[in-house]
């Protein structure tokens, strides 16, 4: 069986349809509050590594405590990223996936997940 990490925010209506399109194709998955437990310092790597061409979108940008802090994420170093995602899990742009331990989605956009599940 693929192991699915699934860190979601129970507020946030694209985590809840992302849980959904994962349920309806009987996928299994581990879900985690990433506002109490953030993404591991290792799975935030791997995201900084898929997504090294524009390191703002782990970001969740919309929300109000990005907007509230409007870091320059381009002069900061990934160490110094990592520890400003620790900070806060409404930092991170969610729903954030962790597939096999070797990939993440972040977001959720069905034709993604359609292509890495199916």
């Amino acid at each position: 069986m693929k192991k699915i990490i699934f860190y979601s925010y129970l507020k946030c209506s694209t985590c809840r349809k992302a849980a959904k399109w994962l349920d309806k194709k009987d996928l299994k998955y581990q879900i985690i509050d990433i506002v109490k437990d953030p993404p591991l310092i290792n799975y935030l790597n791997l995201a900084l590594e898929q997504y090294s061409e524009d390191k703002k979108k782990i970001f969740n940008t919309r929300g109000k405590v990005f907007k509230s802090i409007n870091p320059d994420i381009y002069s900061l170093s990934r160490e110094e990223i990592i520890q400003l995602l620790l900070s806060d899990g409404k930092l991170i742009k969610r729903p954030f996936l962790v597939y096999e331990e070797e990939k993440v989605i972040l977001g959720f956009n069905e034709i993604e997940y359609a292509k890495q599940f199916m």
